[in-house]
Order: C-alpha cells, then sequence, then structure tokens
C-alpha cells in the first residue's frame, strides 16, 4: 500500500511522462489526492486509477474530450468514480478520451509502439496503463473503445456483460450500447478491478485445467478476411492451447453475430444523433467535422431504421443466450491488425462491436505480436453473464502467451 510520499512521487512522474505521452486530460493536484484519505481498508487502497474523461468528478473538471465543455465542473462523481473512490482507491486524473468518445483522433501516443495510435476512444486509459504510470483505468465502449486501444497498447482491456457497471454521470453517446471498460497491465489485475467495481457482480475468474476448457475458432467472419497481423496472432494462439491441451474447436460464426453487427449502426446512429442533439443544434462549429458529419447523417436514420434494428438486436441477443453448442468461449483477434501507424485514425471496431451489442463479456489478451512485431491482442468471448468464464480462460491464454 503506497503511502503519501510514494503517492506524490507517482503524481510527480505522471506530470514528468505526461509532456510526452499525453494520456491524461489533467492530473490530481498533490493536495486532493491526499485530500479525505481513501478508506484505508479498501480493497483498492491507495491504489492510482485513471478515469477516463467522459466520466463526471466533482473535484476535476470534465470536458468530454471537446472544447464545447472546456472548464466543465461537474457537482458530483459518476456512479462508477463513486465506487472505486469508496473501495480506496487515489483518483490520478481525468485520462483523455477522443471527442465525446466518437472517433476524432486525440493527441495521445502509444507508449507500446512510437509513432503508431493508441487506438480510442478509451485512448488515454490505455496508454497510462500500458506506460505504468497506473495501476487501473476506466474506460468505456460503444463499439470496439476499450478491447481496440487494449490490444494496440499491449494491455488487458475488460468489456463486461452490459449493464454490471453502472453508467450514471457517463457522458451518453448511445445508451442500448455505452458500456463501462476496464484496463490494467494483466488479465489477473483487471478481473481483481472488474470485483470491486461490480461491487462482487462480477465473480472471481473461474479457473480450470486446461484440458477443461473448449475454445472455439471462428473459420471465418461476416464483416472480413483476417489481415497478416491477426492471422498470426490467432495461428500462435491456437497453437499454444493446443499444446497445452485445450480442446480448440473449429466452429461457424453464427448468424446471429452478423445480425448483430449490422444492427448496430444504425441503433449507434438513432440514439447518438438524440443524446448529442444540444451540441449539434448549438454548437455545431466546435465539433470536428468528422463527428459532425456523422451526425448530420445519424439524423437520417428513421424511427422504423432504429425499430427495425433494435427488433433485429433484441433477436440476436436472445439466440447469443443459447451460445454456440460445444464451446465454452469464442477466440477471435482484439483488433482487425496491429496499431496503424501515425495519429490520422484510431482503428476500426469490426471484431469488437457485434459483441459490445449483444452485451456478452469481451477481454483483449495481450501477449501476442503482429507481423510487424507491435501489439496484436486476442479477443476472448463469453456467453451473456459469464464473465467469471471470461475471465478465467483469459487468464490461462495470457499465461501461454508470455511463457514463450
Amino acid at each position: 500500500m503506497a503511502n503519501d510520499a510514494q503517492i506524490l512521487a507517482q503524481l510527480a512522474a505522471i506530470r514528468a511522462a505526461d509532456a510526452e505521452l499525453k494520456a491524461f486530460a489533467c492530473v490530481a493536484s498533490d493536495a486532493s489526492a491526499l485530500t479525505a484519505p481513501p478508506s484505508p481498508e479498501g480493497p483498492l487502497a491507495r491504489r492510482l486509477v485513471g478515469v477516463k474523461d467522459i466520466f463526471d468528478t466533482a473535484d476535476l473538471p470534465t470536458h468530454y474530450g471537446s472544447p464545447i465543455y472546456s472548464g466543465h465542473q461537474p457537482v458530483a462523481d459518476a456512479a462508477i468514480v463513486a465506487v472505486i473512490r469508496a473501495a480506496g482507491a487515489v483518483l490520478a486524473g481525468k485520462t483523455v478520451t477522443t471527442e465525446f468518445a466518437y472517433l476524432q483522433p486525440a493527441a495521445t501516443r502509444n507508449p507500446a509502439a512510437p509513432q503508431c495510435t493508441p487506438g480510442g476512444s478509451s485512448a488515454g486509459s490505455a496508454a497510462a496503463v500500458a506506460a505504468g504510470l497506473i495501476d487501473f483505468a476506466v474506460g468505456s465502449q460503444t463499439g470496439g473503445s476499450t478491447v481496440r486501444p487494449a490490444s494496440y497498447c499491449g494491455i488487458a482491456g475488460f468489456k463486461p456483460t452490459f449493464g454490471l457497471l453502472p453508467t450514471a454521470g457517463m457522458k451518453c453517446f448511445s445508451w442500448s450500447l455505452d458500456t463501462v471498460g476496464l484496463f490494467a497491465r494483466t488479465v489477473e489485475e483487471v478481473g481483481e478491478f472488474a470485483q470491486v467495481a461490480s461491487g462482487g457482480r462480477i465473480p472471481a475468474a473461474e479457473m480450470r485445467p486446461a484440458n477443461h476448457w473448449r475454445v472455439g475458432i471462428p473459420s471465418g467472419y461476416p464483416w472480413g478476411a483476417l489481415s497478416p497481423s491477426a492471422n498470426r496472432a490467432m495461428e500462435r494462439s491456437i497453437e499454444l492451447l493446443r499444446a497445452a491441451g485445450v480442446q480448440v474447436v473449429d466452429c461457424e460464426m453464427p448468424g446471429w453475430v452478423a445480425r448483430a453487427f449490422v444492427a448496430h449502426d444504425a441503433i449507434q446512429g438513432w440514439e447518438a444523433a438524440r443524446s448529442l442533439k444540444l451540441e449539434m443544434e448549438n454548437h455545431a462549429p466546435q465539433l470536428s467535422p468528422l463527428l459532425r458529419d456523422y451526425l448530420a447523417a445519424a439524423q437520417r436514420v428513421s424511427d422504423a431504421d432504429y425499430a427495425a434494428a433494435q427488433f433485429a438486436a433484441q433477436q440476436a441477443r436472445d439466440s447469443c443466450r443459447l451460445w454456440i453448442d460445444g464451446i465454452d468461449v469464442l477466440l477471435t483477434p482484439g483488433a482487425p491488425d496491429e496499431p496503424p501507424e501515425g495519429y490520422a485514425s484510431t482503428g476500426a471496431s469490426t471484431f469488437n462491436r457485434a459483441f459490445t451489442l449483444l452485451g456478452t463479456p469481451a477481454l483483449n489478451v495481450p501477449g501476442a505480436v503482429g507481423v510487424n512485431g507491435r501489439p496484436m491482442g486476442v479477443q476472448v468471448i463469453a456467453p451473456p453473464s459469464e464473465d467469471a468464464v471470461c475471465l478465467g480462460f483469459g487468464a490461462l491464454m495470457q499465461d501461454l502467451l508470455l511463457r514463450v
């Protein structure tokens, strides 16, 4: 457990490193970090946690990644912030988000792959953990905003079952999809963080002998073929799993995955147009062209299109609850590729968005690399509410990847 001097030293290290990393929208002052000391007996006692700057904080400004809210100071903490404070955590600061958690790239750098994007929208949360500046970070996922940056930065990123972590006090983009995400360096650590953040609703990882796991490997994906880096990460993972005695099962991707993938766009667009209606109507010049154009197009999603997409989504979720015969979890790439060079894009959410809509737990497992030697995660997906299964298999997968 860190003492006051250690906490102040950690905050000083964050300020020094962040001049280049740009992972923090703001860093807590020494006084605020040590005022009203957190619970000395809590499970996160005096551990430094970063919170994505779309979650309200009573003692730090919240900008939602937009100049529209420059200097905005909420009067209360978001629910997830209140939970981690009550567990004894020290809020190190607000981590950088892309604008309203959409696709406009942020200034954050990737410590695991210099000159490459850290992904988005939880760019700062992933980068700060990957750089070793904080123990844990809170992010979010509406498409792939937790799993993808975790893949790009070479850390664990966990999107729990929809609804297990509270979203009250989080800037809404799409209320049917927005999910609180969590970051840590390892699967074991992110699982421990999830138990605390959920108030015990997410149990400890379900650990089994290797030969008691059955993992499904999709033979194809409705959104396209694997990139060379994704294929390399999958082949290496399959090789290690088979050598360990895991039952590896080739499977067809169920039709409900494709239906969820298609429904995601209309649901997100219709809801985003309403969630950001005030900003679009009153502050359009302060929005990035990328977001402004998206919201303009989203306004053309009809009520009928939205209703049809919600109906398809519910059918897909109902089918997903029956899961896939003969397997415990699915294994897919965590992102379409290694992190792209440059900062023009945060990457695509193609391997994540269907599972966000389906509400399943999804976990990026670090340890693999792509063809250029950059991080290339693999994603574990378990049935809804089987978060302990997702984390348990993820722990095994990480152990195998990091053992070699």
